[in-house]
Parts: structure tokens; C-alpha cells; sequence
């Protein structure tokens, strides 16, 4: 780089937030048990009713990391975790890191072909899953490493009665019944808990060398692949979002927790973020709207980190204005793009603030946020977080860009990864000199304000226009009447591409082509309105609540593949 790095964003800082932190070189797991030994008696899981207190949670997390070492895990070993949010998920994050492992967090909807890619990738030692999961897992184990199975149960972690009823309701919903057989190699997780004692663990882990966390990304390329995380990139991020959080009050906060704890985000903002913080997590296994107002109703939830889809699901639902969400401080939303009506529409219901920040599993993940309290630009994504640099690479020269100009995000910081795992030509690729290349195309302004334009990969350049789809999805969201948009580019033999929008509406509402069109036509430059409009009644999500453009352009590529055929088949 030529161009020295002006950081203007720093300006923009309120007098709370430090631009320069001194980050604790310590590991993950030193911070629950030191807020247990500050907090002991403070609440930090409720699940249907059921309680742990910091120091039960601390106590029940040594004592799972003496089994685990009973079973043979040394320092730097692998172990997985498929579960849904469930205080077994937590207990046995920090129970493998109190061990000296590498937890490998696992999607519970992994089909056998991604699961045995993950655990043969990995090298994984033990696989801690749900009994559910139990006959997935054993039809790869024989092509992995896997040593241990430790099986757990949702009814375990319940009070009496629900304990009871769970069960022949389970087995009712998902008309199955898994039989285990108990043995030198398969184990439960309840008993593993009861016949082990609580015994202090003596931490031999480097913070800043070794690795605290293998993530997988989403695989939206060829294969995932492990980022390395180590526990300084995973304390420097949970510590930077503390300090841009700086009205939470210790020890008195209470997180929604329904972000997946298998994902990166919901591991830092929900989990990592509360334990550092002594905040009560209310657990939710899965997202459900209407759960999600009782619960923040219930339990007067002062933060709900979560996905633009979770709150427009929440604001769109029937019965919203039956419950009391004045409770909630702040939201940080995060996997996508939040939409501007969406923000205002949600601060209006709750007096809360909702903003939108940035990130991605390189990065642990936060990268940029708006400010809470303090100077926000809609459409934003906000500005670096302390210690954070950020700059966008110029298209022109391999370069810093100038305000306003377009090219592709690029970042540096502590909570950047070590790399991906036993990928050293993937993870030189990633980088340029010191600096992570995050694929994603935006801009700075003149204040240090970051504006994100779209994915690399998913710009549309039609009749040589480069169209960037969160503008049109912008526009779209706005409607009165959508609910849900997405936007992909599909071929066209004129334009090489055109716009195609998915759209979701709102219960209750009609919405022909014929008004969407012109609604676009009245609100965008004639080459980006859409050319195609698909209305649909739900569109395909992770479960972080992230639309899968990926599997949109999949379908697109199928229809035109199975069009050809028929055509060929036609002529022939």
C-alpha cells in the first residue's frame, strides 16, 4: 500500500468507546470462572424453567472437561458439538476448552455427506450430539476419527414434569424412536455429569497461539472450510463488543439467547458476550416468533442480538401489540442486511435501539457496527470497531480507495483468524500482505461510515451496468406489502444478465407484478428494476435466519438446465 491509512472513523467515537483497548491475553475459559467467582449466585441460563446459577454452570463445565480428559482428549484435540441451543451446548463448549480442546461447532442439520466432511476435515476425537442425531452420526463414524459419542437429551436439561411429558411428546412430533446402546464408546451426557466431581483444571493453554475454535464456513464454494480461531481472536471480539455496548451494566443483563451457538455470531454476541458480561441467557432451541414475545415479555429481556428475518417475523406477527417488549436496550443485528424500515418499525414497537453491524467467520465475527447510542447512517453498516482497520481495495490499482469509491472490503485486527485449516494456499489467497479480503464490495465515506454494495460474487452486471442487489432490496422492503425480498441475477441473452426478485408478502395483502413493477419503476434507475418477479410463501434460510441467495440461483440453474433438455429433446 502507497496510501497511508487516515482511520476517520475514530472522530465519530463517543468519549465511552476507546479507539485503542488493551485485550486480555487470556483464554476463553478463565472468564466464566472468573465471573462465577464474582457472581456465584447470579442466574446464568434459564431453560423452560429451569435455572443455572454461574458458579453450577462453572462447576458442571469442570467437571464435564474432567470426563472429557477420561476419555482420552489432550490438549490441541477436537471435539464436536451438534447441538441446538441447550444448556448441554453450553456446558459443553466451555467444558471442551477447560480440557485444553479445540471445540468444532457442528450444524445439527448437517446430512451425512457435510457431517462426514467436517469430522474427517477436522480429525474430531469425540462428537457430543443429540440423541436425535444419534443415528446420523453413527453412519459415518466407521470413515472418521471419531473415538467417543457423547449422547444428551433436550428432557435432561427440563424440570419435572416437563422432564416426563417431553419425551412421548418428542417422540410424537418427530415419529421416531432412538435406541442407544451405552457402551465403552457411546456415552450419556447426564451420566458422564453425575459420576464425575468437580475438580480445578489447570490451564496450559496459550491464548494468542492456540486455537480455541475450528468454524466451518457455509461451504457457499466448494467445500467448508475450518477457520482457525484462537481464544485472543474470540476474547479481543466478545471484549470489543463489551465496549461498544457500554451501557450493559454487569452482572444485571438478560440475552435472549436464540441465535444458534453453532454459529459464530450467536457463540460471540449471545454466549461468549454474557459470560464475559455476567448476563442471564434465556435459551431458546429454535426460533419461533410468537415464543420469542412471551419470552421477552416474560423475562424482561434487555438484549436480543439476532437476524433482520427474526425481527421482521416478530413485527409482522398478528399478535404483537398484546406484548410489553419495552424492556429491550439494544439489538445488534447481524448475517444480512438489515432493511432501514425494518430498524425504524422495530425501535418504534420496543424504544429500543436496533442497529446493524458486520462481520464473517474469518473475523470472529464482528468487524463494524453503528453506534447504539450515538451518530448512525441508514444503509450503513457502521464503522470499524476499535482496534479494527478497515479500507476498501481499489478496482483501479492495488491500492486504498477514496471516499466514495467502490471496491472491496479488506480488514485487519485482532479478532482476524489464524487461517483455515490445513489450507495454507486457501488462506494466502484470503489475504493481501496483512490484510483479510472479505469478498464483499462497498465503499467508505467522507466520515469513515462503511456502506456495503453486495457480495463479490453475487454483483449482477447487466447490458455492462454493475446492479448490486441490496439496492433494489432496499427499495423493495420498503412496500407496504412485502415482508421478505431477495434479489439474484439470472442470464439473458441480450443483457447478459438480468433482475430477478423473489418476493414474500405480508399475511392478508395482495400484490400483483403489474404494481411491484411500477412501484420499482418509480423508485429506481430503469436498469436495475427487476425484469422477473416470483412470489413465494416463505424463501430458503439458514437457521441463523439468513436467506440463501445460493440455493435461489441454484433453482434458477435447474430450471434453465431441465428448459434446454426439453428443448433439445423437442428438436430432436
Amino acid at each position: 500500500m502507497v496510501k497511508e491509512l487516515q482511520r476517520q472513523w475514530e472522530a465519530k467515537y463517543p468519549p465511552e468507546i476507546s479507539t485503542n483497548i488493551e485485550y486480555p491475553k487470556r483464554t476463553l475459559q478463565s472468564f466464566l470462572k472468573q465471573t462465577a467467582e464474582e457472581y456465584p449466585n447470579h442466574k446464568a441460563l434459564y431453560f423452560y424453567g429451569k435455572e443455572w446459577t454461574y458458579l453450577e454452570l462453572y462447576e458442571e463445565s469442570v467437571t464435564f472437561a474432567g470426563q472429557l480428559q477420561d476419555l482420552g482428549v489432550k490438549k490441541g484435540d477436537r471435539v464436536a458439538i451438534m447441538l441446538p441451543n441447550t444448556p448441554q451446548s453450553v456446558i459443553s463448549y466451555y467444558g471442551t476448552l477447560l480440557a485444553g480442546a479445540v471445540v468444532v461447532q457442528t450444524n445439527p442439520l448437517y446430512m451425512e455427506r457435510e457431517l462426514l466432511h467436517q469430522m474427517t476435515d477436522s480429525g474430531a476425537k469425540v462428537m457430543i450430539c443429540l440423541d436425535l442425531l444419534y443415528p446420523r452420526v453413527m453412519k459415518v463414524k466407521e470413515e472418521t476419527q471419531l473415538e467417543h459419542i457423547v449422547v444428551t437429551k433436550i428432557k435432561d436439561c427440563l424440570p419435572f414434569p416437563k422432564n416426563v411429558v417431553y419425551p412421548l411428546t418428542q417422540r410424537k412430533s418427530a415419529k421416531v424412536k432412538v435406541d442407544i446402546s451405552y457402551n465403552h464408546f457411546i456415552h450419556s451426557f447426564s451420566s458422564l455429569l453425575k459420576k464425575g466431581s468437580f475438580k480445578e483444571i489447570e490451564d496450559e493453554v496459550d491464548p494468542v497461539e492456540d486455537l480455541a475454535l475450528l468454524q466451518y464456513t457455509g461451504g457457499t464454494t466448494g467445500l467448508a472450510k475450518g477457520v482457525m480461531l484462537s481464544h485472543y481472536n474470540l476474547v479481543a471480539n466478545t471484549t470489543q463488543c463489551l465496549s461498544w455496548m457500554y451501557q450493559m451494566e454487569k452482572g444485571k443483563e438478560k440475552t435472549l439467547a436464540v441465535l444458534p451457538f453453532f454459529h459464530v455470531y450467536g457463540m460471540t454476541v449471545s454466549m461468549n458476550l454474557s459470560v464475559m458480561n455476567g448476563s442471564q441467557m434465556v435459551i431458546l432451541p429454535k426460533f419461533d416468533p410468537k415464543e420469542v414475545l412471551q419470552m421477552v415479555q416474560k423475562h424482561k429481556i434487555t438484549t436480543f442480538p439476532g437476524a433482520p428475518t427474526m425481527y421482521i417475523s416478530l413485527l409482522n406477527h398478528p399478535d404483537l401489540e398484546k406484548y410489553d417488549l419495552s424492556s429491550i436496550k439494544a439489538c445488534i443485528s447481524g448475517s444480512s442486511p438489515l432493511p432501514v424500515e425494518v430498524q425504524h418499525q422495530f425501535e418504534s414497537v420496543t424504544g429500543g435501539k436496533l442497529v446493524e453491524g458486520f462481520g464473517l467467520t474469518e473475523s470472529s465475527p464482528v468487524t463494524h457496527c453503528n453506534l447504539i447510542w450515538g451518530e448512525r447512517k441508514e444503509g450503513s453498516i457502521g464503522l470499524p470497531w476499535p482496534n479494527t482497520d478497515a479500507a476498501i481495495l481499489s478496482q483501479e490499482s492495488e491500492d486504498f480507495g477514496e471516499p466514495g469509491e467502490i471496491g472491496e472490503l479488506i480488514i485487519r485486527g485482532p479478532q482476524v483468524m489464524k487461517g483455515y485449516w490445513n489450507r495454507p494456499e486457501e488462506t494466502a489467497a484470503t489475504f493481501f500482505d496483512e490484510w483479510l479480503k472479505t469478498g464483499d464490495m462497498g465503499y467508505m465515506d467522507e466520515e469513515g461510515f462503511f456502506y456495503i454494495v453486495d457480495r463479490k460474487k453475487d454483483m449482477i452486471i447487466a447490458s455492462g451496468f454493475n446492479i448490486y442487489p441490496r439496492e433494489i432490496e432496499e427499495v423493495l422492503y420498503e412496500h407496504h406489502a412485502v415482508q421478505e425480498a431477495v434479489v439474484i441475477g439470472v442470464p439473458d441473452p441480450y443483457r447478459g444478465e438480468t433482475v430477478k426478485a423473489f418476493i414474500v408478502t405480508k399475511e392478508g395483502m395482495t400484490l400483483t407484478e403489474g404494481e411491484l413493477n411500477k412501484y420499482c419503476r418509480e423508485n429506481l434507475a430503469s436498469y436495475k428494476v427487476p425484469k422477473i418477479y416470483e412470489f413465494r410463501s416463505e424463501l430458503p434460510k439458514t437457521m441463523v435466519g439468513k436467506v440463501l441467495r445460493r440455493v435461489l440461483v441454484e433453482e434458477e440453474k435447474e430450471k434453465r438446465a431441465q428448459s434446454k433438455e426439453k428443448s433439445h429433446q423437442k428438436t430432436s
